[in-house]
């Protein structure tokens, strides 16, 4: 009895493997190891905002309306998580991509300001912020370009027969990816310069 228990569950083992059971999960896990460096990377950005902020508002106190906009964006990416629990759920995907997006947009326009304070460009501390913020950028790029072609992986793989059989019977289901407007911002990383010639200076109010 014990050994055709044995044999049943070897002729299960290599059913399941010969209908790719085993390579769904592998690429499944690839999904969310790859996700989770998505989230260290955002979360390392996150991190860097509020001392961004300071740094800034030290020179640049007129620019309140700027500043409130990136704290407020900081403040919606850390109510807006996503674990990989919800990769499946494309609305909650599309939702924490949006809050992301506007932070993006909001420290672009920050970075815009300071092109009219030239000490504060000059700050050491801003500087290696800077540093910090343009390397993060790069890695978010590196993590969501990874991330995307996991994804794209998996879903070609689950969608492939027989592949297809045992993802229906276990509950695979195809996961949503990254979208963007413009195919290039998906291996572009935001623009960090503060190099260039500095504006003018700002006359206070």
């Amino acid at each position: 009895m014990k050994l055709l228990r044995v044999l049943v569950l070897l002729l299960v083992a290599v059913v399941l493997s010969g209908c790719g059971y085993n390579a769904i999960q592998r690429q499944d896990e690839s999904v969310k190891a790859a996700w989770s460096e998505v989230l260290n990377q955002y979360q390392r950005r996150a991190d860097l905002v509020p001392n961004l902020v300071n740094t800034v508002k030290g020179y640049a106190q007129h620019e309140e309306r700027v500043l409130t906009e990136v704290t407020n964006a900081r403040a919606k990416v850390g109510s807006t998580q996503l674990t990989t629990d919800d990769l499946n759920n494309p609305e909650k995907l599309k939702q924490f991509q949006a809050a992301q997006g506007e932070l993006s947009s909001a420290l672009s326009r920050l970075m815009v300001v300071t092109e009219n304070y030239p000490n504060l460009k000059a700050d050491g501390l801003f500087q290696n912020l800077q540093a910090q913020l343009e390397g993060t950028e790069n890695r978010i790029t590196v993590a969501r370009n990874r991330y995307v072609k996991e994804v794209q992986e998996y879903n070609s793989m689950i969608r492939t027969f027989p592949n297809n059989l045992t993802a229906k019977i276990f509950g695979y289901q195809v996961k949503p990816n990254f979208s963007v407007e413009n195919e290039k911002a998906i291996s572009t990383a935001p623009t960090v310069d503060f190099n260039s010639t500095p504006a003018p200076a700002a006359s206070a109010h």
